[in-house]
């Protein structure tokens, strides 16, 4: 199992760098200009000058090796400097935004927590549902609950957010007036009343993005269940005299983990990714809604950087998948 970590780690290195590259020669082709949103009274030699600062007047294979710089040697420094009052990356260049004229990663850095706040606990709520609706609906297969399970759960996940999002909003806060439409992000959790403020804004977000969350892994939970409870070893442990508990919630469900957490390893970054539609609109100011400004601005260190976070978490995840089969399951070697 180290060998195979270690033998993965290292081929996402050139993974991440492909992908890095792929995505900064696409937004390379992207039509307009940083520039463009300068004002006329401005002086063309002025304007030049801006370019330049901003590095555009540099051929494109330059620019991607700064932001590998930038991104890969300086920012490491400027987080050392920030954990331990060093002064190693003073004075040095770091990847600028071209909308806010401010450092990139501080920027995100300052938006994560809104994000994790969000999707972290859409995630977590969705799992804590799915997870038991599965394991109940292969136990009572075409039962009332498995039948009406499974007819939410595809509409759940056939329904996108964009849609649950405003309609979420129409019944909720416009209708009854139970939750509030837009996120406020400068709130801050102080006691327990702000707390409960904090709650009540975040129910409709984590609502949407938990319900395609619950869709999808409470029917790979069902599947595997339903898989696991036809084989062999389920009857020779009933045969034994175990009970019922014990058979389902050991033996069974171990086993029908497996194929589970890879979908919920892996879903961790699809769900980032509908939470830019999410956050949208919600009004939460997120990574989600700074990516989409950035694109509408045409801010590409901003997009380059969001995007790489993207595909880092992507290749992440797929390893901390992988390592979690051999967990669970001794049989699997990778050596």
């Amino acid at each position: 199992m180290l060998t195979f970590t270690i033998r993965r780690l290292a081929l996402s290195i050139p993974t991440l760098l492909f992908i890095s590259f792929a995505i900064f020669m696409l937004l390379q082709l992207a039509p307009g200009d940083p520039m463009a949103q300068v004002p006329l009274t401005v002086p063309p030699e002025v304007k030049q000058k801006m370019r330049e600062a901003l590095g555009l007047g540099e051929p494109p294979l330059i620019q991607f090796w700064k932001w590998l710089v930038q991104m890969f040697w300086i920012e490491p420094q400027v987080f050392i400097d920030y954990m331990f009052g060093t002064s190693f990356a003073e004075g040095k260049l770091r990847v600028i935004s071209w909308q806010t004229r401010s450092p990139v990663m501080d920027i995100i850095v300052q938006r994560i927590p809104q994000t994790l706040w969000v999707v972290g606990m859409s995630y977590v709520v969705g799992i804590l549902i799915a997870i038991p609706i599965g394991i109940y609906s292969a136990y009572r297969q075409y039962s009332i609950f498995d039948q009406s399970g499974t007819f939410i759960t595809m509409i759940g996940f056939s329904i996108p957010p964009f849609f649950t999002g405003p309609l979420l909003i129409v019944i909720f806060s416009v209708q009854l007036g139970w939750f509030p439409s837009i996120y406020d992000t400068t709130h801050v959790v102080t006691d327990w009343s702000s707390f409960k403020v904090q709650l009540n804004q975040m129910i409709l977000p984590v609502m949407v993005l938990a319900l395609q969350t619950t869709a999808q892994i409470s029917r790979y939970m069902r599947a595997a269940m339903l898989d696991n409870l036809n084989q062999d070893y389920v009857r020779t442990a009933r045969a034994k005299g175990l009970s019922e508990a014990v058979v389902v919630m050991v033996h069974v469900l171990r086993n029908s983990m497996i194929p589970v957490i890879t979908v919920i390893a892996l879903g961790i970054p699809a769900i980032f990714g509908g939470a830019i539609i999410t956050e949208n609109v919600f009004k939460v100011n997120g990574i989600g809604q700074l990516l989409i400004t950035a694109l509408f601005a045409n801010d590409l260190p901003m997009v380059m950087t969001v995007s790489f976070i993207f595909a880092f978490l992507i290749v992440t995840f797929n390893l901390i998948a992988d390592v979690l089969y051999g967990v669970l399951d001794p049989r699997i070697r990778y050596d």
